[in-house]
């Protein structure tokens, strides 16, 4: 899920300098929220995870 983040993020970059704006305005939302899922499951899984 973060490598598909950091993808997105990748192409509104490229997107942005290259002057499409509304490529690159949906592909950092989208890599915004995916980024943001991505922390909120990484951190339930660290207190949900096996203990020892």
């Amino acid at each position: 899920m973060l490598g598909n983040a950091m993808l997105f993020l990748i192409i509104a970059i490229i997107a942005g300098v290259l002057g499409f704006s509304g490529i690159a305005g949906v592909a950092s939302t989208i890599a915004q929220i995916l980024f943001v899922l991505f922390l909120i499951l990484f951190v339930v899984s660290l207190f949900t995870g096996r203990r020892r």
